[in-house]
């Protein structure tokens, strides 16, 4: 009977190999839960935002990735090209998570006050007088 379970153990991931992060037991429903809680947050800024409009149109590009795998973690890995499914997780938590912030910070609204002559110019990209 040892024998038998053998070849599952080698299809099961025990290990990420990166430090700090751990195997993640069902990755792609939690994923799949992470990038529609990014949406659901995103819906409260304006839509004009360019920061909405880019992580929007990226995370639904990666939620239809991960929707259309049919439950393949290695398929979802190549497609999404951001390492292992556990590191493509640590990204989505962390757009999750600036996405709220830059709900809280309303960060689409204008400066409170007026920025100082040439801080938004850098070497070389001076704006037209």
């Amino acid at each position: 009977m040892f024998r038998a379970t053998r070849p599952l153990a080698n299809v099961l991931k025990r290990t990420t190999g990166l430090t700090g992060l751990a195997v993640h037991p069902n990755p792609l429903p939690q994923l799949t839960k992470t990038y529609e809680e990014t949406l659901s947050v995103l819906a409260s800024i304006p839509p004009s935002s360019v920061y909405r409009q880019g992580v929007e149109a990226l995370t639904l590009r990666k939620l239809n990735i991960v929707k259309n795998a049919n439950g393949d973690v290695a398929a979802v890995e190549k497609q999404l090209d951001e390492g292992q499914i556990e590191e493509a997780l640590d990204v989505a938590s962390d757009e999750l998570s600036l996405a709220a912030k830059m709900v809280e910070w309303k960060s689409w609204e204008p400066l409170e006050e007026k920025p100082e002559a040439g801080q938004w110019e850098y070497t070389g990209t001076a704006p037209p007088s």
